[in-house]
């Protein structure tokens, strides 16, 4: 990449279909775009470096090495565990997110899965591509209690969403605060709650949170909700936790491994619904993203504080 001409920051884009909408940057910065063969050539001469392409290790493995790296780093998405290592956390580079655009998307989407198995809707569709008619009771939604981990704005909104369905919800956060319950109350909330609903970060302390003996703590009525990250359940755990019918149901918008292989052992789980990633990918999705960075760069173009910084060691946008 040749350097930018003076007064010309150069965005780095890391391609992914379809591109990022850039166009009240013309004449503002420089637009160049890399896939994650080029990316690291590329990096060195880049000043904003917008990471489109999700999820991707491609900046992960770009970054290390010595010389001149983007002093800010956008993602396209809340998490950030696709692209820290050790030198970018240690860099002075800031990491921004893209808070703001997914809370409540997800939570509808998090309600919408809530109804749909308690009121055993999978089941229905089966029944009627088999042309058979089969009554039975269903589940009441009003007067349920929900158990969400994690206490950022996808949590909040979600927490917020299920009251609207008079669900009585409680939060588990990473410290207790008012309204927020802390990790040492975890194990209480998901021994009472019918709905247990994973937001949280994927941190050291969140990695396969969800494991063979948090969902023996859950009671056989209970569902299990990943909105969060693929890596806080222990994917084998919740598979015996189905089979066996400690829990009664779960839904994962999220898996360890994107896209799901056809021979996973996961498609075949009684009990169990999957969706490819989409409590957050609503129509019109790629045209608030891209107006969001556009925003963000207009504050950064201006040298005024950005906003959704992340806290690199910690992996999230602190103060939530």
């Amino acid at each position: 990449m040749t350097p930018s001409p003076p007064g010309r920051p150069s965005v780095l884009v890391l391609d992914a279909e379809p591109l990022p909408r850039l166009g009240r940057l013309t004449g503002r910065a420089r637009i160049e775009h890399a896939d994650a063969a080029t990316l690291a050539e590329r990096l060195p001469g880049a000043d904003v470096l917008l990471v489109w392409d999700l999820p991707t290790d491609a900046v992960r493995e770009a970054w290390p090495g010595e010389g001149p790296r983007p002093r800010w780093v956008h993602t396209a998405s809340t998490a950030v565990d696709h692209l820290m290592c050790p030198e970018l956390t240690a860099s002075d580079t800031v990491v921004t997110n893209a808070r703001g655009i997914f809370e409540q998307p997800v939570a509808e989407y998090v309600a919408g899965l809530v109804l749909a198995l308690a009121k055993d809707l999978p089941r229905t569709w089966d029944l009627q591509r088999d042309r058979e008619w089969r009554p039975r009771a269903v589940t009441r939604v009003a007067g349920t209690r929900a158990c969400v981990i994690g206490s950022g704005p996808i949590g909040r909104a979600t927490a917020r969403t299920l009251k609207s369905l008079d669900v009585t919800t409680s939060i588990v956060g990473r410290v207790p605060l008012t309204g927020i319950h802390g990790p040492a109350d975890l194990d209480r909330m998901l021994a009472r709650a019918d709905w247990v609903i994973a937001a949280a970060p994927l941190t050291d302390r969140t990695y396969r949170m969800f494991d063979t003996r948090r969902f023996g703590v859950m009671q056989p009525s209970a569902r299990f909700i990943n909105v969060g990250h693929g890596a806080l359940v222990d994917e084998e755990a919740l598979a015996a936790a189905l089979s066996k019918r400690w829990i009664a149901g779960a839904a994962l918008d999220v898996l360890r491994q994107e896209p799901l292989p056809a021979d996973s052992p996961l498609w075949r789980v009684p009990g169990l619904l999957l969706s490819p990633r989409m409590s957050g990918n609503t129509v019109g999705l790629h045209d608030e993203l891209g107006r969001q960075f556009v925003e963000l760069y207009t504050r950064w173009e201006a040298r005024k504080p950005l906003l959704n910084v992340v806290d690199k060691r910690r992996g999230y946008v602190p103060g939530h």
